[in-house]
């Protein structure tokens, strides 16, 4: 079954918006995941429970509470690569900020991963958050380098 290429789309373009919209997603998991260890009283990400020393400091509820805010930013940051200005100041800055935001997910999920491997982690929970985060960063990274590359095809009007 192919895909839906709307009308004046090309391929790239629809590369783009798949990549947007799994980015996306995977930015919705991260935040509803955070909900979800907040209404537990929880501290650490799935599969990943934190040390005992972390509760003596930080409070769950409301540690992961502003995690999952964070994350509700980080969707509509990612869905502004669908809608970014055509030219200026701010198209840069929300792409540098994706670009940032799609390295930093991506460094968390390589330093999970080793410290997953290191401790012989079983379980589903820590597979599928450490998937769904390859997954979640890929696709934003590929969301950004696609938007870079039209960004060069696309003729400039002089303006920053």
């Amino acid at each position: 079954m192919g895909d839906v290429v709307l009308r004046g789309e090309s391929d790239t373009e629809h590369m783009r918006h798949k990549a947007v919209l799994l980015a996306a997603t995977g930015a919705v998991a991260y935040t509803v995941s955070k909900i979800d260890l907040a209404f537990r009283g929880e501290l650490g990400m799935p599969g990943f429970p934190a040390s005992a020393q972390a509760y003596e400091m930080y409070d769950p509820v409301t540690g992961q509470s502003f995690n999952a805010a964070a994350g509700a930013v980080t969707v509509i940051l990612v869905l502004s690569l669908a809608r970014l200005p055509s030219t200026g100041w701010f198209r840069w800055l929300l792409l540098a900020a994706n670009a940032v935001g799609a390295v930093v997910v991506g460094v968390a999920v390589v330093s999970f991963t080793a410290r997953a491997v290191g401790a012989s982690v079983s379980g589903y929970a820590a597979w599928t958050a450490l998937a769904v985060g390859a997954v979640w960063a890929v696709s934003w990274g590929v969301a950004v380098v696609v938007e870079l590359k039209r960004s060069r095809r696309r003729p400039t009007t002089g303006v920053l």
